[in-house]
């Protein structure tokens, strides 16, 4: 498909991304449309895409201009993407209206059944089909979306998300047309695109949801704000109906009725950011749930050598070289997994330099990721195929005659601390060869930078599969080094002070814990005060950036 890039601009903070209007051919209306669509400032084919469908008179442009500053923002946050459809077709040929209500500018979101606008008013074709379509395959987003929208736009999502609730996670409105065949507005769409009314009943959010005995599954909540004192309220909008419907099936929703608000994108801008925060969470959460979901098939590999890819690290301070490895199946105690997420700890980096008293060349590095479970040896009983783990450096045995499993001070268990030491598997072998043949060692018992690796059963921490393993992955050092250091060996009391040197992960996970464990007061130091908003959000509560001290020592 051709695509036309009409303008690209940055927005969404200093890290965000950008905002595009992108002008392509419809195949829905038969004529060129243009979209917006903000992409944050990490895409991959998992982010998801909040719609959001505009008012009467209103083009592709008109939120971007008016609220999209704060929208973006929003959406960056939650690593969301935004589209920005508008509200009609357009073009010479295209069939209009002398009224502001009818025609270019408020296509109603249905398609057009009646002349002269069944040509080309198919605005619920392509805002539910095309358009999804085309974002998900030419941006190479997900396809995990919800939708909101504002007026005749919030009929729009309303409408969309309760004719079709499988293909929406959510759904929110501002100030929406509820009952629009009950309506001025909706009465003159529904006649000139519909033909009757009583057509325009299967695009009316009151009719749709009074037709329900039931809550909709898919949707835990849904989310409308109007305005006290919006024109048009009593005679257009009427979200009594819709209220009575939602008490009738147990459908919950959350209608914020905002005191001296109107119709305008004054207010839509006041609290755009609580509706892409109310979205932001539930598409997070359904991307994560898809993709626990995903079963992974690994018969075809179970009891085999695996070809992948590593990076290797072949020497002191040489940089590491992405190679095809061969990794053995694991013996009998031993765990190979499927390595989904990666982290970077310093102590890599120390490693890498030349610095580690036990570094060994050629290795894999590596200790802080998110994995699954690809096969197990002899004798594993606590983990499965399919499994989520963290790889442990420290493993834990629990074997009674260990005294530091048994101990509540310690967890230096010393099971495979020699073997580990050396570059090798507690058998004292290798399961990590290269394309020649030849051995390389392994890391920390971990060598997670490698597709897929062997780790000792002890040393795998199960998970559940509900947490991401992009997130999960951190637990292997820096979270959990950060948390130990405040509850198990600062033991941070209620009401203390904490001052925090650095915030890197450890740093920034000292701060958590500290805040979980009651301090009233943190303090957080660092030399980049970039770091501090993070900081500020995960508990700090006071900033010190050294080198603004004048030699002053902290």
């Amino acid at each position: 498909m051709t695509l036309t890039t009409v303008s690209k601009t940055r927005v969404g903070g200093a890290e965000g991304g950008y905002y595009h209007r992108i002008q392509h051919a419809s195949s829905s209306t038969g004529t060129d449309m243009i979209f917006g669509i903000y992409l944050p400032g990490k895409v991959t084919k998992e982010t998801p895409v909040l719609y959001w469908l505009s008012g009467l008179t209103c083009d592709d442009t008109n939120f971007s201009n008016k609220a999209g500053c704060r929208a973006f923002d929003a959406a960056e946050k939650y690593g969301i993407a935004m589209v920005l459809p508008d509200t009609s077709p357009r073009g010479e040929g295209v069939a209009d209206d002398d009224g502001w209500d009818l025609g270019k500018g408020a296509g109603f979101y249905v398609n057009a059944t009646e002349e002269p606008y069944a040509k080309h008013y198919h605005m619920y074709k392509y805002v539910t089909e095309e358009l999804p379509a085309l974002v998900e395959s030419e941006f190479k987003v997900g396809s995990i979306k919800s939708v909101m929208g504002h007026s005749m736009g919030g009929h729009g999502a309303l409408t969309i998300a309760l004719k079709d609730p499988s293909s929406w996670t959510s759904v929110s409105a501002f100030a929406p047309i509820f009952n629009p065949t009950n309506c001025p507005w909706g009465e003159k769409a529904f006649k000139a695109y519909l033909g009757s009314v009583e057509a325009g009943k299967a695009h009316d959010a009151t009719c749709l949801l009074a037709e329900r005995s039931t809550p909709i599954a898919e949707f835990d909540e849904i989310l409308i704000d109007v305005g006290t004192d919006d024109p048009y309220l009593t005679n257009q909008l009427k979200p009594e109906g819709f209220v009575e419907a939602a008490k009738k099936c147990g459908q919950k929703l959350t209608l914020n009725m905002r005191e001296g608000f109107d119709h305008s994108y004054h207010f839509i801008a006041a609290f755009v950011d609580q509706h892409v925060e109310f979205h932001g969470k539930r598409l997070n959460k359904a991307v994560q749930f898809k993709r626990t979901s995903v079963s992974h098939d690994f018969s075809s590999t179970q009891g085999k050598p695996i070809t992948c890819k590593a990076m290797v690290a072949r020497a002191a301070k040489q940089p590491l070289t992405e190679e095809e490895i061969i990794v053995d199946p694991p013996k009998a105690g031993e765990v190979r997994v499927k390595v989904m997420a990666n982290a970077l700890c310093h102590t890599d980096i120390y490693t890498l330099d030349g610095y580690d008293p036990e570094g060994l060349f050629p290795c894999i590095l590596g200790h802080e990721a998110g994995c699954i479970v690809e096969s197990i040896g002899e004798g594993v009983t606590s983990v499965q195929p399919g499994d989520h783990v963290i790889p442990c450096y420290t493993p834990q045995c629990s074997e009674y005659s260990c005294v530091f499993c048994q101990s509540p001070k310690t967890n230096l268990c010393p099971k495979v601390r020699s073997t580990q030491g050396n570059g090798v598997m507690p058998d004292g072998t290798k399961r990590f060869h290269d394309k020649d043949g030849n051995d390389i060692y392994h890391f920390m018992g971990c060598s997670t930078m490698s597709e897929y690796t062997v780790l000792a059963e002890i040393s795998c921490a199960k998970i559940t599969k509900e947490m991401a393993l992009d997130k999960a992955c951190l637990f292997g050092c820096g979270v959990s080094t950060g948390l130990g250091a405040v509850w198990n060996t600062c033991k941070v009391e209620v009401n203390s002070t904490v001052a925090v040197f650095g915030l890197g992960a450890v740093g920034l996970a000292v701060i958590q814990g500290a805040k979980k464990a009651g301090a009233n007061r943190i303090i957080a130091v660092d030399i980049n005060p970039g770091k501090f908003d993070i900081a500020k959000e995960l508990g700090a509560t006071d900033f010190v950036n050294p080198t603004e001290l004048d030699g002053v020592p902290v």
